[in-house]
C-alpha cells in the first residue's frame, strides 16, 4: 500500500493525526491485522487498562409516532395511525422500577417527532424519570431537541437548559447517520441537514453537556462520506475540549445500517463485519480526541462485538434491558449480565460496569 505502517505507527505514537487520504488509504488498503495494531495503540492511549466496560439501561422509546419518516426506519409510526402508541406517566414510571430492579442506572430515552405532544411532555418525563426514580437521563436526539425548540420558542440553547433543570444529563448521538447533506437528503430528506444535527451537539457542549457521537453507515454513502463523517466530529470535540467546561463527547459508536422491513431492504447490500471491523478501527485511529470507542455487539451480535475489542473499542455500550429499533428491523441480540461478563473476559479482558458518563460503579 502507499502508506508505510510502521512510519505512520510510529507517527501516531507521537501525536500525528491521522490525515483524511491517510484514512482512506486504510480503508482501501490496509490489513486487518494491522488495523488492528494502529487500532489498539491508539485504545491504550486513551484507556491504560484491560478493563472493558458497559453501562446497564434501558433504551425507552416514549412514542413511535413521528413526522420525519426517515427511509431506513422500520419502527415509527405517521401521525394518525391507529398502531402508534405514546407512554403515559405511570407506564413509564413502571419501566423505571423494573429497571432499577435489574441493577440499571439510567435511561436512554428517545422516540419520534411527535406532533400531538406538548412541550410539557418532555419535561414531565425527564423529570419522572430522573428526580422521582433517581435515574440517569440520557435522552433525545438533536431533531427532537429541535422539534422541541420550535414548539417553545426557547431556541436550542434554552430548551438544553430547561431540558437540563427538568432531569436530563446528557444527549445522545441518534440521527447522525451520514454527517453528509447528499446523503442525508436521500435517506432522510426532512431531518435536516448535517449542520442541523451538528448545532445541537455544538450548543449542548457550550453549556457544559456531554453527548456521544454516532455514525450508520453502510446505506449507499462511500468511504469519503465517512470520512468526511469523522472529521466533523473531530473538529468538533476540538471546540469542546478548549472550552474545558466539561462539554463534549464520550464515546463513539459507528454500526451498520439494518435494511431489514425497511424501503432498502434489497436494494443495499448489508455490511459484512469485516467493514464493520474496519470502520470502528479506524475511526478508533482518526478520532484521536475521543477518550471511548462502543462494541456494537447489539447489531453486530456477540462474536463481532468481541472482535472489536481488539480493534479499538474499549466499551461494550449498553446491557440493553429494552431496545425496539434495531428489533423492527429484524436484528435480534441479547445478553444477560451474566453473559455480558463472561464475553468481556472471553475476549480477554475484565469487565467494569460504569454509568451513562464513563464513571465507574
Amino acid at each position: 500500500m502507499g502508506l508505510n505502517l510502521f512510519e505512520l505507527k510510529t507517527a501516531l505514537e507521537q501525536g500525528h493525526r491521522l490525515t483524511d487520504m491517510e484514512a482512506l488509504s486504510l480503508f482501501r488498503e490496509a490489513e486487518l491485522p494491522d488495523l488492528a495494531v494502529l487500532a489498539a495503540d491508539s485504545r491504550l492511549r486513551h484507556n491504560q487498562s484491560k478493563e472493558v466496560t458497559f453501562v446497564i439501561d434501558r433504551n425507552v422509546n416514549f412514542t413511535d409516532i413521528c413526522n420525519i419518516h426517515c427511509t431506513f426506519c422500520a419502527f415509527h409510526c405517521a401521525p394518525g395511525d391507529r398502531a402508534g402508541f405514546t407512554l403515559s406517566m405511570d407506564e413509564l414510571r413502571l419501566k423505571c422500577q423494573e429497571t432499577k430492579r435489574l441493577g440499571g442506572t439510567g435511561i436512554l430515552l428517545q422516540g419520534g417527532v411527535n406532533p400531538d405532544l406538548p412541550w410539557s411532555y418532555y419535561l414531565e418525563i425527564v423529570s419522572l424519570i430522573h428526580h422521582e426514580q433517581g435515574l440517569w437521563v440520557h435522552g433525545f436526539s438533536p431533531v427532537e431537541i429541535r422539534a422541541m425548540a420550535q414548539l417553545n420558542g426557547l431556541g436550542i440553547q434554552g430548551t438544553l437548559r430547561a431540558l437540563r433543570e427538568a432531569g436530563l444529563g446528557s444527549v445522545p448521538g441518534g440521527g447522525a447517520e451520514i454527517l453528509v447533506d447528499a446523503i442525508r437528503r436521500t435517506i432522510a430528506p426532512l431531518k435536516g441537514d448535517s449542520q442541523a444535527w451538528l448545532e445541537v451537539m455544538e450548543e449542548a457542549h457550550k453549556i457544559g453537556m456531554k453527548t456521544t457521537g454516532t455514525m450508520m453507515f453502510g446505506i449507499n454513502e462511500g468511504l469519503e462520506d465517512r470520512i468526511q463523517h469523522l472529521r466533523v466530529l473531530r473538529e468538533q470535540q476540538d471546540r469542546a475540549l478548549l472550552r474545558n467546561n466539561g462539554g463534549g463527547y464520550t464515546a463513539f459508536a459507528a454500526w451498520p445500517f439494518q435494511p431489514g422491513n425497511t424501503v432498502w431492504q434489497g436494494r443495499v447490500q448489508t455490511a459484512t463485519h469485516a467493514d464493520y471491523i474496519r470502520t470502528i478501527a479506524i475511526s478508533r485511529i482518526y478520532l484521536d480526541n475521543f477518550n471511548h470507542m462502543q462494541s456494537s455487539w447489539v447489531t453486530m451480535g456477540g462474536r463481532t462485538g468481541q472482535l472489536a475489542l481488539h480493534y479499538g473499542c474499549d466499551d461494550m455500550g449498553s446491557l440493553m434491558l429494552e431496545e425496539n429499533v434495531v428489533n423492527a428491523a429484524g436484528t435480534h441480540f441479547e445478553f444477560n449480565l451474566e453473559q455480558m461478563n463472561l464475553m468481556i473476559r472471553q475476549a480477554g479482558f475484565k469487565p467494569r460496569q460504569r454509568d451513562n458518563t464513563y464513571g465507574r460503579l
